[in-house]
């Protein structure tokens, strides 16, 4: 699309097959040409999702907004597989390499995985809290802000425990295992471990736990689906449980105490009920009108402001509020008044030359 940031798709083809593989928190696409021999070499593309990405197949005619590249098909009416990307915080890129700085997948690599974590933990890395060293995809490839709450809840580990004091005491536990019995049947410690698994085995099963649904939780645009996805969730933005933002800026939900590296700061409760006044009537909580700005109001209602696309809006980046400027605190609807005009009443007023022209 004309506000995709990733690079051009070097590849024609009037028929063609896409193919898909995934590792952690990377997909890798190839498209291939049905007829090798007339048409281009295969091509591969590397995706990364953000936080919002995804891919869509909708009817090539009604393609859903912020879809930033498009395979169409030959049937017809055609229809379109899209990477849709409202933030744009994903990216693909051109070839076959996923990145460097990620270690093996915690769904589809788990014994890489876990060899991967044990054998590095003199890494200061593991100086960090355990809530922050598990969104690492150096060593935790794969999981990402709801799966750490759900994994360290299940476990009741302190999100803001020391991560190497976590997993040393793990890798002594799984130790004195082998010590114990080493004749144990490989039937006999698959058991074991279903029935008290430690943390690295919960970032394999948990997330499986969502991929291996009967329908997929995760599809906010099937109300059914991500209403089953809520009900799974046992910890993240789950009424009750407590939050506080790591040092990256994330928030982490949890239960008890948040652990001895936790951060400056009373944790804040997560309601237990919703107000029904913050569904039905959202603008009883803005604050008190002035007088001014009451003012302001009355003038604009007069004269209402221009419609904006909306989806032109949404997709550029959006800019922080500039340092110093003033909030409106009337509708929210209603535009506010240039200072000029502000500087222009206030100069007539003092003058005493009659009321200004509206803005």
């Amino acid at each position: 699309s004309a506000v995709g940031r990733g690079p051009e798709v070097p590849f024609r083809s009037e028929a063609y097959s896409i193919s898909a593989v995934a590792r952690g928190k990377e997909l890798r696409l190839t498209l291939s040409a049905l007829d090798p021999a007339a048409g281009p070499p295969a091509q591969d593309l590397v995706f990364r999702f953000g936080m919002s990405g995804s891919f869509r197949l909708s009817p090539a005619a009604e393609l859903p907004r912020h879809a930033h590249l498009r395979f169409l098909t030959r049937e017809n009416p055609p229809r379109a597989l899209c990477f849709v990307d409202p933030r744009r915080f994903g990216s693909w890129r051109l070839g076959d390499a996923w990145q460097p700085e990620r270690g093996p997948c915690v769904v589809s690599e788990y014994q890489a995985f876990r060899e991967n974590v044990l054998k590095n933990l003199d890494d200061r890395a593991f100086d960090k809290p355990i809530c922050e060293v598990l969104l690492n995809q150096k060593y935790f490839n794969g999981i990402g802000n709801y799966l750490r709450a759900e994994i360290l809840y299940r476990l009741k580990i302190p999100p803001f425990e020391k991560a190497r004091t976590v997993l040393e005491a793990l890798k002594e536990q799984e130790q004195e295992r082998r010590k114990k019995d080493p004749s144990l049947t490989l039937s006999k410690k698959v058991k074991l471990r279903q029935e008290n698994p430690d943390l690295l085995e919960l970032c394999h099963s948990v997330p499986m736990e969502v991929i291996m649904a009967e329908k997929p939780l995760l599809d906010p645009e099937h109300s059914d689906n991500y209403a089953a996805f809520k009900n799974w969730l046992q910890c993240y933005l789950v009424p009750g449980m407590s939050s506080l933002r790591d040092r990256s800026g994330r928030t982490i939900w949890f239960q008890g105490e948040p652990g001895p590296m936790a951060p400056k700061g009373e944790p804040r409760k997560t309601p237990r009920k919703k107000s029904p006044q913050l569904k039905a009537e959202p603008e009883a909580l803005s604050p008190k009108v002035t007088p001014r700005a009451s003012k302001q109001r009355r003038r604009a209602a007069a004269k209402p402001p221009k419609s904006e696309d909306k989806e032109e809006e949404a997709d550029r980046p959006r800019k922080g509020r500039a340092r110093g400027r003033r909030k409106v605190i009337a509708a929210p609807a209603l535009p506010e008044v240039p200072p000029s005009v502000r500087r222009s009443r206030r100069t007539s007023a003092g003058r005493g030359k009659g009321e200004t022209g509206s803005p």
